[in-house]
């Protein structure tokens, strides 16, 4: 049974759960139990692999904490997986644990790594950087550095450090190479592709133009005045003007930066800003005061200067005035972000990673299903939802982390 055991794990290694499952499909020992387990994840029935792992973990005696920690952090990639992010995260870091104390590097690794990832889909970049730091990074087999080296660029990717991402993926597939399983090897090529896709799109004198990731990194050490629609802010260097909580700001902001140098006129910023269909004094007045509370927030960086027709904005230090736009303008963006992984995304899942309520993200997801954008699929708490890749669309890597100033 031991040299069964054996070659189904190194057949699991290898990338090939059939060869392992001709050896232990039949058994129903723990060992097997477990590899079964795995195997049915690599071949994509989570559900039936989640089961067998369970079943595992109970079937280990209590002098086997190594295996039922094993079984964990398989349990727990299955769930990374299938986007379950509400996975008791403790749990991993319990198991972890286990495995170092135990002797066990390469699959204490292996749920470092798995932790990292959960913490980089959140958006808790400084996270997962502290988790990858804890990990002892000799010797780590050539997969496990893959999976390195894969959380490395993500993140780099969400800092907006195109250099460092290129340098890690470049590890990355040498060590998939090294690793000899095509399954790796496709995900860094297909993560690789994020670089070489636009980012978003630059709108500067009534003109547009896509953006690679490496473009949008220059725009932030640029000496151009930024209007950028991905963290709503206006910047210019190191002077950093959020205008989050305030979208009737952002909006006048936005309109006055695609229409500089010239101005726009009156009407045209109440029907931008406001959505107002017909203009009355009302909308005069309420323009004036939010033009006004405008100009005080961009002083700093520009003033709002009133013309004849209506309104100009003139940059301070700068003669460029620029908009970073998102690639596709989608009142749902940052949902199809996220589902444009081809990954299976649950609504409360969804709604962790983006620190939102999970009603606002079902209400998302709902009008985004009744125009076809997203399809759904299992009901109640396994309800998933998912969306082909949507050409020139950010993947979620690409979702903003938080703006720092330079």
């Amino acid at each position: 049974m031991e040299s069964l055991i054996t070659a189904a794990a190194r057949a699991l290694q290898a990338g090939d759960p059939l060869g392992a499952l001709n050896r232990v499909a039949l058994r129903n020992d723990a060992p097997s139990l477990a590899l079964r387990g795995i195997a049915m994840a690599q071949l994509g029935d989570l559900a039936k692999a989640k089961t067998l792992l369970r079943s595992a973990a109970r079937a280990f005696g209590p002098k086997e904490a190594v295996a039922r920690a094993r079984c964990v952090v398989a349990e727990a990639e299955i769930a990374l997986v299938s986007r379950d992010l509400n996975w008791p995260a403790n749990t991993l870091v319990v198991a972890r644990a286990t495995l170092a104390s135990h002797g066990d590097l390469a699959n204490a690794a292996h749920a470092g790594h798995i932790e990292a990832r959960r913490l980089l889909l959140l958006g808790r970049l400084d996270e997962a950087e502290r988790t990858l730091a804890e990990i002892k990074t000799t010797p780590l087999p050539p997969a496990a550095q893959v999976a390195r080296e894969l959380v490395i660029a993500g993140i780099a990717i969400r800092r907006l450090r195109t250099k460092d991402a290129r340098a890690a993926l470049g590890r990355a597939a040498s060590a998939a190479r090294q690793a000899g399983i095509p399954a790796l090897a496709a995900e860094v090529e297909g993560t690789s592709r994020v670089l070489d896709t636009p980012a978003a799109r630059l709108i500067t004198r009534g003109h547009e133009r896509p953006l690679l990731l490496e473009e949008v990194e220059d725009l932030v050490t640029s000496e151009a005045l930024v209007v950028d629609t991905f963290h709503h802010a206006v910047r210019r260097r190191g002077i950093l003007v959020p205008l989050g909580t305030r979208p009737v700001l952002f909006a006048l902001a936005r309109i006055l930066a695609q229409a500089w140098p010239a101005d726009v006129s009156r009407e045209a910023l109440i029907t931008g800003a406001f959505q107002a269909r017909h203009v009355d004094e009302s909308h005069r007045a309420r323009l004036r005061v939010e033009i006004g509370r405008l100009r005080t927030k961009l002083k700093p960086l520009a003033d709002v200067s009133a013309t004849r027709q209506g309104f100009a904005l003139t940059p301070r230090n700068t003669r460029q005035v620029l908009v970073l736009a998102r690639p596709v303008e989608e009142k749902h963006a940052n949902v199809l972000a996220f589902l444009s992984d081809g990954e299976p995304w649950s609504s409360s899942a969804l709604a962790l990673a983006l620190g939102t309520s999970a009603r606002t993200v079902q209400r998302a997801l709902e009008e985004l299903a009744r125009s076809n954008k997203v399809q759904s699929f299992g009901h109640g708490r396994a309800r998933r939802w998912m969306t082909p890749p949507v050409p020139g669309f950010p993947t979620g890597l690409l979702l903003p982390g938080p703006l720092m100033k330079t």
